[in-house]
């Protein structure tokens, strides 16, 4: 069997996807250590969360900076929300918190991308653990996802 960075590595290929995984010195499992091993924003890191809506699983790709509001999640979809507890994210994605990729999950999942990340023209993800990412642009990251963009952080203030 692969292992999650060979994984993420071979769907990104497989969907024509030209970015390479690959390995930092240090642990990237936070937006901020992700941004600070890769001189970036941390606006520009994308956070892949796992959410159940109902029975199903919903991956939510939000920038770094922001929280995401379950509210808004719950009006989009018209059902309860919560945040998928780590058994259930190893099981729908075949990986654990820290290391969620956007793409070469064990099941197709429903992705819902914060309209927030189009405003940059890199973007960078995890690549299956937390030490690997890789980086992308937001028209990648709607192609690689079949995502949908939606307001999905919480307001401020």
């Amino acid at each position: 069997m692969a292992s999650a960075v060979e994984r993420v590595q071979q769907t990104l290929q497989q969907l024509g996807i030209k970015a390479e995984v690959v390995l930092l010195e240090q642990s990237a499992r936070t937006a901020q250590q992700a941004a600070d091993a890769l001189g970036t924003t941390v606006p520009q890191i994308i956070k892949s969360l796992i959410f159940m809506a109902g029975d199903a699983p919903l991956l939510v790709e939000t920038s770094g900076s922001n929280r995401v509001d379950v509210q808004k999640l719950e009006a989009l979809l018209d059902q309860p929300i919560r945040r998928a507890n780590a058994d259930e994210v190893r099981q729908w994605t075949g990986f654990a918190i820290g290391g969620i990729p956007p793409v070469g999950h064990a099941h197709a999942i429903k992705t819902l991308i914060d309209q927030d990340l189009m405003q940059y023209d890199d973007l960078f993800a995890a690549g299956g653990i937390p030490e690997a990412i890789f980086k992308t642009t937001p028209q990648d990251l709607l192609e690689m996802t079949n995502g949908q963009l939606a307001d999905v952080k919480e307001d401020s203030g």
